[in-house]
């Protein structure tokens, strides 16, 4: 029989608590907000972080195929065979690569005069993005009739151009010193909540770019791939790179973006300070909560070691003491963070402004693996820091506390 876990479990459950009482109920208290806040902040950070990820990937995909020293806005050529291709798609993690272009344009409508970036895709581009961020209206279909025509366009630009799906609009574009125009129908209207995005582009046919700058079929002004796994960008587009002919260069997201990329590196810094402070919270109610029960019980340690019981035993009945509190402590925590977390999950109900956080609502993501890990690791942290504390109880004499008593 294990007397010690059996001697806590009675001063647990059966015990009278008197002065310490209120002080367990506060430790119980500060273990469960110390891990609501850091279950919670973890959830946000990653929900975060894979949303904004989310975004920059969608647009423009993950890696980006041009000419060297030119951009996807350029307008000259570039075109990989379909032996490139294949070559390409058996690279492990890439999943498709699709041709586009983007060409500078200018929209005058409704006496408001806006300068766009077209960006032209084909009928085999995957939209599914584009479908995740449509507020209104439907998708390019670029196998229909006049599919040249159509356009999917921002919330931000149809606001401030005062324009709806199935309005008509003229773009202007500048070729050879002349000017060019071109009549489109809105599709769709689309919201990513990214200034980047919604402020300066437009989604329409690359045909059209094609026939702006008198490029063949196939030919397109840059290629962007998806692959699988983010966690291996870097290594894929090592791949790429080397798959390509000298005159083509493959970009990462990462690289476009670098600004933002690495602001959402640095919000990993939060967590890390939001862990050690709610767990030194932790840590200081548990010491607390310890020292006080020992010393609540010293009559009882007393007449134990007269018994003849030692003093690591002892100790470990108070250590059990302290797992029990931390187990509880853990176990309302858990209940609440994950409460809270499916509430908004479900309802989305903690919004954010999405001019500055690029998001609608907070949001949570986490699994059980960083769930179970977060709590063995408070678990480890406080129960380790109360085996100083216990050695309180080898300080304690038989003899002056029975006489006492």
């Amino acid at each position: 029989m294990n007397f010690p876990l059996l001697l806590a479990n009675r001063i647990n459950v059966k015990g009278q608590r008197t002065f310490s009482k209120l002080i367990v109920r506060v430790t119980i208290g500060a273990l469960s907000l110390a891990i609501i806040a850091i279950l919670l902040s973890v959830a946000i950070l990653r929900g975060f972080k894979e949303e904004i990820t989310t975004k920059q990937r969608g647009f423009f995909g993950d890696i980006i195929v041009t000419r060297h020293e030119l951009s996807p806005t350029d307008i000259t050529p570039v075109l990989l065979g379909e032996a490139q291709k294949d070559s390409l798609l058996k690279i492990p993690g890439v999943l498709s690569i699709s041709p586009f272009a983007t060409q500078v344009g200018i929209i005058n409508v409704n006496d408001e005069v806006e300068g766009i970036m077209l960006k032209g895709i084909d009928s085999l581009y995957n939209q599914s993005f584009l479908n995740s961020c449509l507020v209104e209206g439907e998708l390019l279909d670029l196998k229909a009739e006049r599919a040249d025509q159509q356009l999917l366009i921002s919330h931000y630009l149809a606001n401030r151009l005062k324009l709806d799906v199935g309005d008509n609009l003229i773009m202007s574009f500048v070729q050879d010193k002349r000017i060019r125009k071109r009549k489109f129908i809105i599709q769709g209207i689309f919201r990513t909540n990214s200034d980047d995005w919604d402020k300066n582009y437009v989604v329409g046919s690359l045909d059209v770019i094609r026939k702006l700058n008198n490029l063949l079929p196939n030919e397109a002004g840059a290629y962007e791939i998806r692959i699988s796994d983010f966690s291996q960008l870097t290594q894929a587009t090592e791949a790429v790179n080397d798959a390509l002919p000298m005159h083509l260069k493959a970009s990462n997201v990462v690289e476009y973006w670098a600004d933002v990329f690495n602001w959402l590196e640095m919000l990993d810094m939060n967590d890390d300070i939001i862990f050690v402070l709610m767990v030194i919270v932790a840590v200081i109610n548990m010491i607390s909560s310890l020292l006080i029960t020992i010393l609540e019980r010293t009559n009882m340690i007393g007449i134990l070691k007269a018994l003849g019981m030692n003093n690591g035993d002892l100790r470990k009945v108070f250590i059990w003491n302290s797992l029990y509190i931390i187990g509880y402590g853990l176990l309302i925590g858990n209940i609440f963070a994950f409460a809270i977390y499916m509430f908004q999950r479900a309802t989305h109900f903690f919004k954010l402004d999405p001019s500055i956080y690029y998001l609608e609502f907070v949001p949570m993501n986490i699994d059980i693996l960083s769930v179970l890990i977060l709590n063995l690791s408070v678990v480890a942290v406080v129960l380790l820091t109360t085996i100083i504390p216990s050695m309180l109880v080898t300080r304690i004499s038989p003899i002056k506390t029975i006489q006492f008593k």
